[in-house]
């Protein structure tokens, strides 16, 4: 804009209706500005937000590459190039953008915000009549189009990519997966008791075998094999078995050298890695969390959190949103420069705030939801103060 707040000829400014008069000797009429009709408006502020939210991701993957490659340099010499570009880089990258999702959100807000800003522009649409709360409607939009993106990648797109980037990690860089197994004792069915004294994962064994069967919390049946070995989805096949069925006072034995069974538990159930909640769609953890309460399974702070942790994001989206226009809508003497500093600090403390708060799920503090959600409900406090402060003027 040529003049900080007169100019109406950028798209910031609501449509005018001007008529001049011809040589007939009408008068002029002045500019008239029509509030009600801002699409214009709207579609540049969500095409500057979106497109500067797009820019910051792409700055911040590229220095992040440049440092994942100087860590990793060893395993990407040794891996095959396709594998790292193609199942290592190209998962990694949407991976990490999306795990900083509100960091990128809050930046491409005040850094848009602040611009607009500093130009005056803000100004000249409140100078219009426009309120503070239909200013912030493009930047809701906005954020609901990010909050859609970001759930859709975090439940049903990045989960089968990690997949691959995982098994590359575990293959080139550091194996993480878990191997094997020691005392493992589940619940797999209601009143069945499954337990096994070791399980090795490459050979699909498991040792000393036991299945007991209640029924009244009386002991009906047992099945104990020295071995018993994964096939495929629950089935399993037992050797070197015995069948003890129990009715009252009486007692049958069966015995046998191998026999297929169908028992309803895989070895994720009880192999659980560091980064298989990573792994799975938000459709695949909530049965799979619900199937482990069933069972008894205690190591499962990890899935509780990552399925709550992707509805958080989607709403964080929303608040610091609102958080970054409120605060960059009004020039300050520092400049951009302050409001970028602003909108850093917050965003990066966000981040740590999330961080925090999961170490009270996985110690037991309190319920993962609500570990996940109190940087979103302080947060969102946050936002109401700021808000109304800006909307005042």
């Amino acid at each position: 804009m040529s003049n900080d707040s007169t100019d109406i000829t950028s798209p910031i400014v609501a449509e005018q209706n001007v008529t001049e008069s011809s040589q007939s000797g009408k008068k002029r009429r002045f500019p008239k500005i029509r509030i009600s009709g801002l699409k214009r408006l709207d579609r540049y502020i969500i095409g500057k937000f979106l497109g500067t939210y797009i820019f910051a991701i792409a700055l911040i993957l590229a220095i992040t590459v440049m440092f994942d490659v100087n860590e990793k340099l060893d395993a990407f010499l040794k891996a095959p190039l396709k594998a790292t570009l193609i199942d290592y880089f190209l998962n990694f990258l949407p991976y990490f953008a999306n795990q900083f999702s509100p960091l990128f959100t809050f930046i491409a807000v005040i850094f848009f915000t602040s611009k607009l800003a500093d130009k005056s522009e803000i100004i000249a649409m409140m100078s219009s009549g426009m309120s503070f709360r239909r200013l912030m409607r493009p930047y809701l939009i906005s954020a609901a189009v990010i909050a859609v993106a970001t759930y859709i990648l975090s439940a049903y797109i990045i989960p089968p990519a990690n997949v691959k980037r995982i098994a590359y990690e575990n293959t080139y860089v550091k194996n993480k997966k878990v191997e094997y197994g020691v005392n493992i004792q589940m619940q797999v069915a209601d009143g069945e008791i499954a337990y096994m004294s070791r399980y090795d994962s490459k050979a699909k064994t498991g040792y000393k075998f036991s299945l007991e069967k209640f029924k009244d919390k009386k002991l009906v049946s047992r099945l104990t094999a020295n071995t018993i070995r994964y096939d495929t989805l629950h089935q399993w096949q037992v050797r070197d078995y015995m069948i003890r069925d129990l009715t009252g006072t009486r007692e049958q034995i069966k015995r046998g050298t191998r026999l297929d069974t169908i028992i309803p538990m895989e070895p994720r159930d009880f192999l659980i890695s560091k980064n298989d909640h990573e792994t799975m769609t938000t459709a695949d953890l909530e049965e799979y969390i619900s199937r482990q309460k069933e069972r008894g399974v205690a190591n499962i702070e990890s899935f509780e959190i990552e399925y709550h942790r992707r509805y958080a994001m989607c709403a964080a989206a929303f608040i610091l949103t609102i958080i970054g226009m409120s605060l960059s809508s009004r020039k300050v003497k520092g400049g951009m420069g302050l409001n970028i500093g602003i909108g850093l600090v917050l965003s990066f403390s966000y981040i740590l705030f999330m961080t925090v708060t999961s170490t009270f799920a996985v110690s037991g503090i309190a319920p993962p939801i609500v570990a996940m959600w109190i940087p979103n409900i302080v947060y969102s406090i946050i936002a109401v103060i700021v808000y109304r402060k800006a909307a005042r003027g």
